[in-house]
């Protein structure tokens, strides 16, 4: 009888047991299904890059090849309009962060009379449909008579990645304690001393992520490119342009080699901060 009760007991306990551990593990578990399902699509285009279609579109596996990567600009204009993409997506990053930071500041340090309309305006970008937006640029190049080409695509990316910017840095700069500048001016540090020792490299995270995020956002635009772009084709236009008449398989090669650049970038980035951590502490 008592052996009866102790498996009764063990069998009732096994069940509440594996629901305190699903309890304490439902979070980590979400996070991994919503991380698998995000990378899965990369995993797709990862290895239909090694696909060898018959036909014009990479959209069946038939064999196993490595001749897209042998030769991952055997596709005419490809190679340039990825040039183009980088080229771009490069200088805007440097114009939206160099502007972007400069207006964080303002208006997380300065008081002044129009600095609720400016903080409208700057979120305006990030809640406005990009066809809205890229509708009115356009009309704005228009009317000021600018050739489209590769100067009004940068403007318009610049206008765009602008917002992010802004929002990063401001993040950032106003959870800064003022008390840390202060303490060096006390310490005979000139403005500029302070600036760059002391504030900037504070700031330097919400900077970085602010251009990080503004570099994918304008290399990976369609629909403000598509509008100001005139007879210009960046890298997603090609994309674009290929997918009406048949996907080449150096398109995966290209989306491959960059999904593998930006997940080392995230652990040479982690590693970095895992050593920092260490270093402090010992």
């Amino acid at each position: 009888m008592a052996v009866h009760e102790t498996t009764d007991a063990t069998a009732a306990r096994t069940p509440n047991r594996g629901l305190r551990w699903l309890r304490r593990n439902i979070i980590t578990i979400a996070g991994l299904c919503t991380l698998g399902y995000l990378i899965l699509p990369n995993l797709v285009v990862m290895a239909f890059s090694f696909n060898k279609p018959n036909g014009r579109f990479n959209y069946q596996w038939q064999r196993f090849s490595t001749d897209a990567w042998r030769d991952p600009c055997g596709v005419a204009d490809l190679c340039g309009s990825l040039g183009l993409s980088l080229q771009i997506a490069l200088w805007a990053t440097i114009g939206a962060t160099v502007l972007g930071t400069m207006i964080a500041f303002a208006l997380a340090r300065y008081r002044f009379r129009a600095r609720a309309g400016v903080n409208t305006l700057i979120f305006l970008p990030m809640a406005m449909p990009e066809v809205v937006m890229a509708a009115s640029l356009a009309t704005l190049f228009l009317n000021m008579g600018i050739k489209f080409g590769f100067w009004t695509i940068l403007i318009a990316h610049v206008m765009f990645c602008l917002s992010f910017v802004v929002t990063a840095v401001k993040a950032r700069v106003m959870s800064m304690d003022p008390r840390l500048e202060q303490a060096a001016q006390d310490l005979y540090a000139s403005p500029v001393q302070s600036f760059l020792r002391v504030t900037l490299p504070i700031a330097a995270p919400g900077i970085a992520a602010g251009a990080l995020l503004s570099f994918a956002l304008s290399f990976d635009d369609f629909i403000i490119t598509n509008f100001n772009a005139g007879s210009t084709v960046t890298f997603p236009m090609f994309v674009w342009g290929s997918a009406q008449r048949g996907t080449p398989v150096q398109i995966n090669v290209i989306g491959t080699a960059m999904f593998l650049v930006a997940v080392l970038c995230v652990v040479v980035g982690q590693l970095a901060g895992a050593r920092r951590k260490r270093s402090k502490r010992s």
